[in-house]
């Protein structure tokens, strides 16, 4: 089975401008998902899509293959992700490449380790048409997590009858460090919705499943890089 990996950086950033390439543990944020991703003995190839030249350049730099720009379109603050992954595969295919496994890697999230990448990937055996990682939410939706009404009341997300904790069925988050699709799941995802294909998780510890956004995000993940070195 032939398995890529993606990284999906665009240059602008609300949350915090400039985030892909911002010193991260000495070298460049995006550095970090791509070295993982190289190193990693399941996966044969490293892409990233991008519009960003200096991002482009830091990729390529690193070891990954920058095939071209993004186009402007795919490169918007309101583009969804599936049609750049899927634009990229199918440019790949179209120059002969034969895949069937995609390991998208989100490059705000540098903490996972290749104990987390071995898992989801191995998970992709299944009868799944995509793996997601995933981690222990800090809220419960049965206990604290609420909506606002339409009289501004909440009331909360997932109401059940139950009185203790150990009752509650697990629930997960999605933490988006890592997405196995198998390559069918990816088009189908693309045009018809990503929870129109069978999705099932790899867990990884909260700890390593900071996802950055904004500053207070990247201040975090840097004190539990620090903390798990020490």
């Amino acid at each position: 089975m032939k398995t890529i990996a993606t990284i999906c950086a665009r240059g602008g950033s609300k949350g915090l401008p400039g985030k892909n390439l911002r010193p991260f543990a000495g070298k460049p944020l995006i550095a970090h998902s791509i070295e993982q991703a190289l190193a990693c003995p399941l996966v044969e190839g490293v892409y990233v899509s991008t519009d960003d030249e200096d991002i482009a350049a830091v990729a390529r730099s690193h070891g990954a293959q920058v095939p071209y720009l993004r186009p402007a379109e795919l490169a918007t603050d309101e583009a969804p992700k599936l049609p750049a992954i899927e634009h990229l595969v199918r440019h790949l295919e179209a120059a002969g490449m034969a895949v069937d496994r995609i390991v998208d890697l989100q490059p705000t999230s540098p903490l996972r380790t290749q104990e987390d990448l071995r898992h989801a990937i191995e998970a992709s055996e299944a009868a799944c048409d995509l793996v997601v990682s995933v981690s222990e939410p800090s809220h419960s939706p049965y206990f604290s997590l609420v909506e606002a009404q339409a009289d501004g009341s909440l009331q909360l997300s997932k109401p059940a009858q139950h009185v203790r904790r150990q009752d509650l069925p697990p629930v997960w988050g999605l933490n988006g460090s890592i997405y196995v699709w198998r390559r069918a799941a990816l088009t189908r995802a693309a045009t018809q919705g990503f929870w129109s294909v069978r999705v099932c998780p790899s867990v990884m510890p909260r700890e390593r499943s900071v996802d950055i956004d904004d500053l207070l995000d990247f201040e975090w993940a840097e004190w539990l890089y620090r903390r798990a070195a020490s």
